[in-house]
């Protein structure tokens, strides 16, 4: 299944020089991203060796908005030449939980860690 964001396919997004990344998506500071049919408000910067993506909120989707995520990830960590990808996801303490989101980061090795400045939070480090 191909999915799009902000209408481009994922793998023309894949296709993209490290200038257009750094312009658009490594700006570090809050932004809302429109992936498959979900609203997704991240933030993403690189820090030192790692590639933080930062999530607030992921509002409908559930056809591969994470695993589009991560593959970009990967391209970005790749141009970057990072070691690590560190996932933030701000999921613990919902209103109106996603269960099936929660039931996923659990099972694909995510971990409720009390960040320093970020608070409580869904947190992976994906060495490369």
């Amino acid at each position: 299944m191909s999915i799009e964001i902000e209408g481009a396919m994922l793998d023309e997004i894949l296709k993209w020089p490290e200038e257009i990344y750094d312009a658009l998506v490594l700006i570090d500071r809050p932004i809302v991203v429109k992936v498959g049919t979900a609203e997704v408000l991240g933030q993403f910067v690189i820090e030192s060796n790692s590639l933080v993506i930062e999530l607030a909120q992921i509002d409908g989707g559930g056809e591969g908005v994470l695993p589009a995520i991560n593959r970009i990830a990967r391209r970005i960590a790749g141009l970057k030449k990072v070691d690590y990808i560190d996932c933030i996801v701000h999921a613990v303490n919902c209103v109106d939980p996603n269960l099936k989101l929660r039931s996923h980061l659990l099972k694909t090795g995510f971990q409720i860690r009390d960040l320093p400045h970020k608070g409580e939070a869904y947190f992976k480090r994906i060495t490369l």
